[in-house]
Parts: structure tokens; C-alpha cells; sequence
């Protein structure tokens, strides 16, 4: 018993000198990580058009059933999207959510992420129901948000035309991986040094 209070004692002394690893919050916050997962955004292209088209993948993909939309037809008298259809209801349920990420990863547009935004608290359930005027994006301020943490960019060797995983329709460069032709470079030399072989498939073409 009192070696496991020696024990004891002597981390708590060992601690002593540490410097204190708490903030002061509200008036001091903590720099969070590139890959947190707070409360989510609802993105913009830079010609303030929603990337959102309303496509409910997001929806499908939520483990917790915590979005809800409803989508409208896009008009050239009120275009909202770039394709069809646009998200007129999109409402996120903080309350089921578990900020798991699986939307940000469905989404073919990247038009949902999870920010550092964090401050979420509230006594009113009401207030955890969010809408899609609270979290979209201000016209004028497109961002990818968390996209840029999430996607690695692709090597050189292995950059293709085609969009990436995510933020599809942007023309962003994908990986050779990511579009299914593996990890080999674009363009590679494939020698066949058996002469026999080559003599085969010569016959074989002429047949």
C-alpha cells in the first residue's frame, strides 16, 4: 500500500515543473489540427454558384440519418447550381451526428466539409438543427475548406486529366490510384526481350 502511494506521489512531483498544457478559453483557443472535424460548411464556386446539386449521396452515406434535403430544379431564370437540380432544404442534425466524415468523402462536388468549428454548445435542441442558411458559404468567399487537408496531392508521374476523389468537376488532378489504373506511372516502356514470344504474338495477329 504505501509503495503504490510513493508511486503516486512521485508523479505528481514529476508534473510539477511541466508547464501547464490547458488554455485559457474563451479568450485564449487552442490551434486545431488541418483534419478536425467540427460543424460543417456548405461550399461555393468562385463564381458564388453552390457546389452542393443536390444528388442526397451525403444523405445515403450518413451512418446517423443527421441530413435532411430537399432538392428543386435549377431555371436560367434562377440558377443556384451548376447542374440540374440544387439543395433548397439541407438541414444537418448535430444532435445524431457523429462527425464521422462520410459525407465530406460521398459529396462528388466537394460542396460539404467538416471545419475547426467546434463551439457547438447550446440548452436548446432546436439550435443543433442547422440550416442551409447557416451553413453556407458567404457569396464572394469560395473556399475548398478541409478538402485541401484531406487530399494529397498526386505525383507527377502519375497525374491525369480527370477529377480526383474528391472535388469532383473542379479538374483537379487525381492519382493513377484513385481513378483505378494503379500506382504504375502514365506512360511506361514494356520491352519483351524472349524473341520466341515476339515471334508468337506476330502469328497469332497474322491468324
Amino acid at each position: 500500500m504505501a509503495m503504490e502511494m510513493i508511486k503516486g506521489l512521485a508523479t505528481t512531483l514529476r508534473e510539477l515543473g511541466q508547464k501547464p498544457t490547458t488554455v485559457s478559453y474563451p479568450e485564449e483557443k487552442r490551434q486545431l489540427p488541418p483534419r478536425f472535424r467540427g460543424r460543417h460548411v456548405l461550399h461555393r464556386y468562385e463564381n458564388d454558384l453552390e457546389r452542393c446539386v443536390g444528388c442526397f449521396l451525403c444523405a445515403g452515406a450518413c451512418p446517423a440519418d443527421a441530413i435532411y434535403i430537399e432538392a428543386a430544379e435549377n431555371t436560367e431564370e434562377n440558377r443556384v447550381s451548376p447542374g440540374e437540380r440544387y439543395a433548397r432544404v439541407f438541414d444537418v442534425n448535430l444532435l445524431r451526428c457523429i462527425f464521422c466524415g462520410y459525407c465530406e468523402q460521398a459529396c462528388p462536388t466537394g460542396a460539404i466539409t467538416l471545419e475547426n468549428i467546434y463551439e457547438l454548445a447550446s440548452t436548446h435542441p432546436d439550435d443543433l438543427v442547422y440550416h442551409k442558411e447557416q451553413l453556407l458559404e458567404a457569396p464572394g468567399s469560395a473556399t475548398r475548406g478541409s478538402l485541401d487537408a484531406w487530399s494529397a496531392p498526386a505525383p507527377e508521374e502519375t497525374t491525369t486529366p480527370l477529377p480526383g476523389r474528391q472535388g469532383f468537376f473542379d479538374g483537379q488532378p487525381a492519382t493513377a490510384a484513385s481513378v483505378g489504373q494503379g500506382d504504375l506511372p502514365a506512360e511506361q516502356e514494356i520491352a519483351l526481350g524472349d524473341e520466341q514470344m515476339v515471334r508468337d504474338v506476330a502469328a497469332a495477329e497474322e491468324a
